[in-house]
């Protein structure tokens, strides 16, 4: 079948002014344009818009779907089927999370006890899982497996106590960034000192610490937006820059 563009909206569920957004991007062109100038979809588009739309409840941005639609070797049935494993992974998390939810109030009404640890596990590993989704093509670009399966151990086995620690170092770092976007450089005390908290957050996650490893991360901070966004939108819009910065001049003399 072949729809217009206001058909096509309909049964896509996304708006007309989106799909003509699709069209200006190269992500989504139309089959045709007909005699009256209007825009025609056909089954291919069809096919399309919904990789695009599986991509997207996967976290991906526009630009990655793009990449990945237009690469020469994409495939559809490859394509569904890391989007199914992907989904079957999420309904794991989200019945985790159930079980952990009906365990609490069970344990709340004195019915079940519950371990401190129970109480995190499945948050965590939602939390590891999401890391992956998001992010998990770059990390596999910097580490290798046995790396990354580690620092994910690591991450799972934190006591509650430690996750609290790691929250205020955090929170530290981002009041030093703070401080850093009315200096003139990193190279103070403000600027190592920032460089210091990120490698001791670092430290809850990552097996080994290496300076290299370190500078390569922050490099990856500027090259991808989402990671750049996480530390400019908790602090300062020069922030994700300054952290850079301050790892690039201080992890040199570690």
């Amino acid at each position: 079948m072949e729809y217009t563009i206001n058909k096509f909206a309909q049964l896509s569920g996304v708006s007309v002014r989106t799909i003509r957004y699709y069209d200006q991007i190269d992500l989504l062109k139309p089959a045709r344009i007909n005699s009256a100038g209007y825009r025609i979809y056909g089954e291919e588009q069809v096919n399309r818009m919904q990789q695009i739309l599986f991509y997207k409840e996967l976290g991906f941005d526009l630009q990655q779907i793009k990449e990945s639609l237009d690469a020469d070797d994409f495939s559809n049935e490859r394509a569904l089927q890391k989007h199914y494993q992907s989904l079957l992974k999420q309904r794991e998390n989200l019945n985790l999370l159930l079980d952990t939810v009906e365990k609490t109030i069970k344990y709340y009404r004195g019915e079940e006890k519950m371990s401190d640890e129970e109480k995190f596990a499945a948050l965590k590993k939602q939390r590891l899982e999401e890391n992956e989704q998001q992010y998990g093509q770059e990390l596999a670009e910097m580490y290798d497996q046995k790396t990354i399966e580690a620092a994910n151990k690591m991450y799972a086995n934190l006591t509650q106590e430690q996750m609290n620690e790691m929250e205020n170092i955090e929170a530290q770092l981002f009041e030093k960034l703070n401080e850093l976007n009315d200096l003139s450089d990193v190279q103070n005390e403000t600027g190592k000192k920032a460089y210091e908290l990120h490698k001791k957050w670092l430290s809850y996650t990552w097996p080994k610490y290496s300076p290299e490893a370190h500078r390569n991360l922050v490099e990856m901070y500027l090259a991808d937006e989402r990671f750049a966004d996480y530390y400019n939108q908790r602090a300062n819009k020069n922030a994700a820059q300054l952290l850079h910065d301050a790892v690039i001049y201080y992890a040199k003399k570690n």
